[in-house]
């Protein structure tokens, strides 16, 4: 009897080790860091610091402006109309476009100039300091504003003044930003001004630069 009991311990035994190992081997196996699938870090390409398109395809166009806009002139800027200063920073290429308010009712002389520059990427933050340094000089004896005006582009800033001719007052706003190595000058004089236009206009002009 004695017997009997010791082999029915040692098979109860058996079999707990049985279902022991048995669950041990139905569980999966830790996966380890190596066996781990590790995707690649992703991390966004640097925007690039040159205009893609040609000086050309930036300046604004006639669908850019007010319904009481005309196209005036437009044209490429040759090599040697620019500064000797500008020859120095690397100047590429340039182009120029003038628009003007259709007004029969009023003798009004209002108008919309955009210049436009390529500049290598490294000298592109010399020519707008040069640049506005250049515009303000150039004011003597007249009073220059500097006015509140959204960011455009990389940089910018924007200035209003006041002229007498031919007993009319004409107001000028010239704005001068950076976007890239691009350098824009933008006016806008005449008899009658809108800030609010020049605002819409100069947006138009820097989201041309791509």
């Amino acid at each position: 009897m004695e017997y009997i009991m010791k082999t029915r311990n040692i098979t109860l035994i058996f079999i707990v080790l049985l279902a022991i190992c048995s669950a041990g081997c139905l569980s999966p196996a830790p996966v380890s860091l190596s066996q781990q699938v590790l995707l690649p870090e992703t991390t966004p390409s640097p925007e690039s610091t040159r205009a893609t398109i040609p000086s050309g395809d930036m300046a604004l166009q006639v669908s850019d402006m007010p319904p009481d806009y005309l196209l005036k002139d437009r044209t490429v800027i040759a090599y040697s109309e620019v500064s000797q200063l500008a020859h120095d920073l690397g100047w590429q290429q340039g182009y120029t476009v003038i628009f003007t308010h259709a007004n029969s009712k009023n003798e009004d002389s209002t108008g919309i100039h955009q210049s436009i520059s390529v500049y290598p990427p490294e000298n592109i933050n010399k020519v707008y300091a040069l640049e506005t340094e250049r515009i303000l000089s150039s004011r003597n004896g007249i009073t220059l504003n500097e006015i509140p005006f959204p960011t455009i582009g990389d940089r910018s800033i924007a200035f209003r003044e006041t002229q007498s001719m031919d007993s009319r007052d004409f107001t000028v706003y010239t704005v001068i930003f950076k976007k890239k190595n691009v350098f824009e000058i933008i006016t806008m004089e005449g008899t009658i001004t809108d800030y609010e236009t020049l605002k819409d206009v100069v947006r138009k002009a820097a989201d041309r630069i791509q």
